[in-house]
């Protein structure tokens, strides 16, 4: 079974965003730990964050890290759409 596991930096912003889109993103999480297959829903980035993947989450972006090996989702970043690319 995955986890998922959030960097400092992405708790951090995790816990600075309003209730409901940070319900909306932990539901959103532990849909994804019920998941199979993480890659499923996700899409891979390309370019200077290539080995990234990005999860939709209403106007936000969750930047992860799959770490096969050891079934972990790892998020890197959390942010909104128009800016957590830059």
């Amino acid at each position: 079974m995955w986890k998922v596991k959030f960097s400092a930096k992405a708790e951090k912003t995790l816990k600075r965003l309003d209730s409901i889109t940070k319900r909306r993103i932990e539901s959103f999480v532990d849909d994804l730990i019920i998941t199979n297959n993480p890659r499923l829903q996700g899409l891979a980035l390309q370019g200077d964050l290539k080995g990234l993947w990005r999860y939709r989450v209403g106007d936000y972006r969750l930047v992860c890290q799959i770490n096969d090996g050891e079934l972990i989702v790892l998020v890197v970043e959390i942010g909104h759409r128009s800016v957590v690319y830059h």
